[in-house]
């Protein structure tokens, strides 16, 4: 089906439509969205996805997610999401795993959102968050169906033609990580954080970097020309909550400089992407300062700090 949003701007949907898609979602409120509101919103829907196990709120701007939170409830998730960066949510895109209920949509009334996306809204949720917010975009979509949409192609437009590649939605086993360092002993919130923050990692753009506890973002470093920037951007905004924060890397570190400043800033563990040379080359260093190195099938490290 195609549909004209407007004079540049043309929305085509499938023969066979994805159910868990922003195609086929169900808008309750707010203007029709823009190009960019579309892309934010698969970008979302994308990234909560990989957070099925507890309530998840995720917070993101310009593809990127600003704020990630975890909990026992909705609204303590929306808390963490929005603790994460409550500058940088302003003006986003939020997207829950649960029904919003109302001590949550009074938050979410409170500042300016461009769209809301959830499974359901109570019906008192959705007085709240439609009063006075008319143009307020409220998708529902079914997340039942999130399984289904991981078999789409991904299609990219380039001059002249096409990109056509498989998603991304390779299940991490993070018992498959190995200690290449010595002597280091891990508790199960530094794992269950080591997870949380390798999870989000993926969907940061590169150079990207990220710090979590094990249940909601502290610092976000993305698409930066380097590195080092990232890593600096992510500690700046996580400074003061490094408390049981771990850091995450879309890409491995090539020399020790990063890892010293993210060591000397408090975080207790690294995970990123590594390759054997890089291994052989920091290993020395590595083992000097007793900071673990943890390896997945060749391509994915941690590296953990301990503290004498």
């Amino acid at each position: 089906m195609v549909k004209i949003l407007n004079k540049t701007l043309i929305s085509i949907k499938k023969a066979l439509p994805t159910d868990y898609s922003i195609a086929s979602a169900k808008q309750l409120n707010g203007k029709e969205l823009s190009f960019n509101n579309i892309r934010d919103a698969d970008a979302a829907i994308r990234i909560i996805r990989d957070f099925k196990d507890r309530p998840t709120v995720v917070a993101l701007k310009h593809m990127n997610p600003c704020g990630i939170g975890q909990a026992d409830d909705i609204e303590t998730a929306w808390d963490y999401a929005y603790e994460s960066d409550p500058v940088s949510i302003f003006g986003g895109i939020v997207v829950l795993n649960r029904e919003v209920d109302a001590a949550t949509a009074k938050k979410m009334h409170a500042i300016f959102l461009e769209i809301i996306i959830a499974p359901s809204y109570s019906e008192e949720a959705l007085e709240i968050l439609t009063t006075k917010k008319k143009n307020l975009r409220i998708l529902q979509l079914p997340f039942e169906a999130q399984e289904a949409s991981q078999v789409e192609k991904e299609y990219t437009g380039v001059v002249g033609g096409l990109l056509v590649q498989n998603q991304d939605v390779v299940e991490e086993n993070p018992a498959d990580w190995k200690v290449v360092t010595k002597n280091v002993n891990q508790n199960d919130q530094e794992k269950t954080a080591l997870e949380f923050a390798w999870k989000a990692i993926k969907y940061v753009k590169s150079n990207g970097i990220i710090v979590t506890n094990d249940h909601m973002t502290l610092g976000v470093g993305p698409g930066q020309t380097n590195r080092v920037a990232s890593v600096r951007i992510a500690l700046d905004q996580a400074k003061d909550r490094l408390d049981g924060a771990v850091l995450a890397s879309d890409a491995f570190f090539p020399f020790a400089d990063n890892v010293e400043e993210i060591a000397a800033a408090g975080v207790k563990a690294i995970i990123h992407l590594a390759v054997q040379s890089v291994i052989k080359n920091l290993s020395i260093w590595l083992i000097n300062t007793a900071f673990p190195w943890y390896l997945q099938v060749f391509v994915t490290s941690v590296i953990k700090i301990k503290r004498y």
